[in-house]
């Protein structure tokens, strides 16, 4: 047995099945020099797979396609969707689907390149990726696993020896990527043009097996998985707005059907709290700002729910009344959801008629005084942080008093559950970047490592946990195509 069969791969390829209009088979396009940077051990080992018999150069071949696993079936995945508001025709571009790998228990999950070289979906791009964005990616994917995030993780970066021209030349990268499926709202958006009532049908009985399993004797699926989609959505995005995170490409092929958190792109963590705080450099009106998310999340599952319209009633009135009053339902869903994510981060444990204004008057003095989100909460957890300074003011003193009176004995390790001492700040972020792109990793995988735990206080995380210089308030992110 060859050492490569050893590693554990155990492939089952069952998108690649679907009729040819949602794939195309594609290999990944051979790179000069690959050479393995990063490779995740702790998801390796999850995911019943052993490199630890592999060498670098084996690994790097494995991991930048230029030899793939025995079973792999490539294919890049076709799908639409609606970027700022503007309804186009997408596709795999720069990424291929090796496969489905069955973990050790039992978990279907995608193997996929990111970077991987052009696919007919590549719209006149070379389909290549930077080691900055693919190392960003990893990075952020696994700080939100850590977080309790559902998300995609991140298995291995690979240099390809290769430069990719941006704006300048810069180092070639291919990521691969760990996925519960990568089907979106804009693979559904995609058959829909198609107007292929077959095609639609296998698509959404496709997802609820692989998916949502529970409700594939459903009486109305296509209602059932759109009520679905709607609660993991609605999961999903408070817990972003627990930590403070922004996307910052909430378009409709960036929302994936599992409920995880997709394509890092140009995402980032607030820092002073404001509602409009948005960072990407191709988000001119502050669409995907921090406090739009929740309002984009609706607007996209809006969209989701106009896919299903033929299978939800054959009647087009009555299937748009049945979406719409389930759409209608988000908002009070997601507000519920909301405080109780915000009770928790303040350690309010049951009820009282006052917790909502206690909530928002902290909100008003966060957002008047400039103050860090994150270390808020580790300043109210008397966490040890530098920059205590912000918090000794008269309006937050008295409002610290009245929120001291409303706790209980357990609301310390309810606050502690909830809220992070560390976070990936955008500019520690850009700084392990540069040294990377230096081949200097240390400094990369330091903060990786101090990432692993966020919610415990550890040693040396001063100089992570402290808001950017003010030099940094002009702050932007950058797509990374």
């Amino acid at each position: 047995m060859s050492d490569k069969n050893k590693i554990g791969w155990n492939f089952d390829n069952s998108y690649s099945n679907l009729p040819k209009s949602f794939i195309y088979e594609i290999s990944p396009v051979p790179v000069k020099h690959p050479e393995l940077v990063i490779l995740n051990y702790d998801l390796a080992d999850k995911m019943g797979l052993d490199f630890s018999n592999i060498d670098n150069k084996e690994l790097a071949k494995i991991f930048s396609g230029n030899s793939l696993p025995k079973g792999a079936k490539s294919i890049a995945q076709a799908y639409a969707g609606h970027q700022f508001g503007h309804f186009t025709m997408l596709g795999d571009g720069r990424a291929v689907l090796l496969g489905e790998h069955i973990s050790k228990n039992n978990q279907r999950l995608d193997i996929q390149f990111k970077g991987s070289g052009q696919t007919p979906f590549s719209r006149n791009g070379d389909g290549r990726a930077a080691l900055g964005p693919m190392l960003r990616e990893y990075l952020m994917s696994e700080a939100m696993y850590s977080l309790n995030i559902p998300t995609t993780r991140s298995l291995a970066v690979v240099k390809t020896g290769e430069n990719v021209i941006r704006e300048k030349p810069l180092q070639g990268a291919i990521l691969t990527r760990v996925a519960s499926s990568h089907i979106r709202v804009g693979t559904f958006q995609f058959i829909r043009t198609r107007e292929n009532l077959d095609e639609l049908n296998t698509l959404v009985n496709y997802t609820i097996e692989r998916h949502y399993p529970e409700i594939s004797k459903s009486k109305n699926n296509a209602y059932d998985l759109l009520s679905k989609l709607i609660d993991k959505q609605i999961e999903l995005v408070v817990n972003w707005m627990r930590v403070g995170f922004i996307h910052g490409v909430m378009n409709t092929d960036n929302m994936a059907i599992s409920g995880e958190t997709i394509d890092y792109g140009p995402c980032a963590f607030m820092d002073s709290y404001n509602l409009g705080t948005c960072f990407s450099s191709i988000d001119h009106m502050g669409r995907y700002a921090y406090g739009n998310q929740p309002a984009i999340t609706k607007w996209n599952l809006a969209r989701f729910a106009e896919c299903l319209l033929t299978l939800i009633n054959p009647k087009k009135d009555e299937a748009l009344k049945i979406a719409t009053d389930v759409i209608d339902k988000f908002d009070k869903q997601y507000e519920k959801k909301w405080f109780v994510m915000m009770k928790n981060k303040l350690g309010l444990i049951g009820d009282d008629k006052k917790d909502n204004l206690l909530i928002f008057e902290l909100l008003e003095l966060m957002k008047e005084l400039k103050l860090d989100y994150t270390n808020t909460f580790c300043f109210l957890m008397s966490q040890k942080f530098k920059d205590k300074k912000d918090y000794q003011n008269e309006k937050f003193n008295n409002w610290r008093i009245k929120w001291q009176k409303r706790l209980s004995k357990d609301s310390d390790k309810l606050m502690k559950y909830n809220n992070p001492v560390i976070i990936p700040r955008n500019h520690n972020v850009e700084n392990v970047l540069k040294s990377a792109e230096k081949n200097d990793f240390k400094p990369f995988n330091d903060l990786l490592e101090a990432l692993k735990k966020p919610y415990t206080n550890q040693k040396d995380l001063a100089k992570y946990q402290s808001p950017p210089p003010k030099s940094d308030e002009k702050y932007q992110t950058f797509c990374g195509t």
